[in-house]
């Protein structure tokens, strides 16, 4: 076989190996719309801030029962730089090169911390994980929950950031109560 024979053959390989990782990317965003058909919206007034902001790694936003099922909808798929505060009313999570996830203090169901989940894995607990249930949708598919992890760049961020969105989940509890 001569050289140029060859790499032809390895070029037709590579582009046959990413068409194919893009249709699966494509398939998994239609899939994963079923489970989060929107994101909530981002209020004009987001209410008092109750922590700074503390840089990180967005890593993923996944099914809560399959820590390895990742959700590609609305940009959740891609990994990127984030900064997250909590505030009165939810948790704002600023992705570069993605758009804001903000999560209101009225989806949020727990926080805890995670040795990983698709996108990371590592040893102990280097990630926070804030579960929560999509906002439902009028004659919509039945919703599951999500976990969306971030990992901060400093560990007291993340202790911050437990006993701030467990302070929101306390008060939240208090209040339908």
């Amino acid at each position: 076989m001569t050289w140029v024979l060859s790499i032809a053959l390895i070029v037709v390989v590579l582009v046959a190996a990413l068409w194919g990782m893009r249709h699966g990317w494509v398939g998994r965003a239609r899939t994963s719309a079923a489970s989060l058909p929107g994101l909530p919206p981002v209020p004009n007034d987001l209410g008092a801030p109750t922590t700074a902001l503390m840089p990180g790694i967005y890593v993923s936003t996944v099914l809560a029962d399959d820590v390895l099922e990742r959700v590609v909808a609305h940009g959740l798929g891609v990994k990127s730089q984030a900064a997250v505060q909590v505030f009165d009313s939810g948790v704002r999570i600023a992705r570069s090169g993605a758009g804001e996830l903000y999560l209101p203090r009225d989806v949020l169901r727990a926080v805890t911390t995670s040795a990983g989940q698709a996108g990371k894995f590592m040893g102990g607990d280097g990630l926070t994980v804030l579960e929560w249930m999509p906002p439902a949708v009028e004659d919509g598919p039945p919703l599951e929950p999500l976990r969306t992890a971030v990992r901060l760049r400093h560990a007291a961020d993340r202790e911050r950031l437990l006993a701030a969105v467990g302070a929101l989940l306390e008060r939240d509890d208090k209040e339908t109560a």
